[in-house]
């Protein structure tokens, strides 16, 4: 029996929730929070929104007009009473904090059940980028990069916390796996053009390549800000099998997540070991 309730206890399921963020932080607030309702709605434990939840923009004055630090953001409180009504784990993918006069952090917060922030994460890789077409980013101009990588225990497992480029660099999965996740978090807002290009590859690579769940929450759609990003939010196995997709309009997918499969994973292909 006591063997039983242990694999019942590494069950949950999640939920990627797809948003098409725009420039209204309120706005995009609002929308978070009815996407997690309907995700809490169909039994979600564990709810990730995308990268850019609040505010999705460009222009560096109205980004910086818009947003709060953390202990006074009008958002992240929302979401944390949010936690606490529903009773779930909500990870607000990223939001932008505002660290200083003009400085500003890519921000993820884990939220627990009780409303209490379990882990924040601060994304590390800054997408500068000349795309073909003219498209152009300069995220390190608007953003402060972290330096330090996060695990957070969840009741069913251990989660390894990320943001969108980050999933360009295997060497920090593959320290989260090694910290024991089994379940790793990608929010996203990848753009369409490198969204249609490497976007599942590159998922599903991390998910094999650790032997992790990956759940991966994106922005889809094109957005008051003018950008177009690729949507195709993802809940991969350790196996790489898809097990859930999105197309790009914005929604709830969910799956049932057993997280003894990672451990078989890594079994059959000890890579992390070897």
């Amino acid at each position: 029996d006591s063997q039983g309730d242990v694999d019942a206890m590494a069950q949950f399921r999640a939920a990627a929730i797809q948003m098409r963020s725009g420039l209204s932080v309120e706005a995009n607030t609002d929308e978070a929070v009815r996407l997690i309702r309907a995700a809490a709605a169909e039994g979600a434990d564990y709810a990730l929104t995308p990268e850019m939840t609040t505010l999705l923009s460009l222009d560096r004055p109205s980004l910086l007009a818009a947003i709060s630090p953390e202990e006074t953001d009008p958002s992240l409180a929302r979401f944390r009473e949010l936690a606490r009504e529903l009773g779930i784990h909500v990870h607000i993918g990223s939001m932008p904090i505002l660290l200083g006069e003009a400085s500003v952090a890519n921000r993820s917060f884990l939220i627990d059940p009780d409303g209490a922030i379990l882990a924040h994460y601060d994304k590390i890789h800054m997408f500068d980028v000349d795309l073909a077409g003219g498209e152009s980013y300069r995220e390190s101009q608007l953003y402060r990069p972290g330096d330090t990588a996060v695990t957070a225990d969840l009741p069913w497992t251990r989660l390894g916390l990320s943001i969108c480029y980050d999933v360009r660099f295997p060497i920090l999965y593959h320290a989260l796996a090694i910290n024991g996740a089994a379940v790793l978090a990608i929010p996203a807002a990848f753009t369409r053009t490198t969204g249609e290009a490497h976007w599942h590859v590159l998922i599903r690579s991390r998910a094999i390549e650790t032997g992790s769940f990956v759940i991966a929450a994106a922005q889809g759609g094109h957005h008051e800000d003018g950008r177009d990003t690729y949507g195709h939010s993802m809940i991969v196995d350790p196996w790489g099998k898809i097990v859930a997709e999105a197309g790009t309009e914005p929604g709830v997918i969910l799956a049932d997540i057993d997280t003894s499969a990672s451990a078989t994973a890594r079994q059959r292909i000890p890579a992390l070991a070897n």
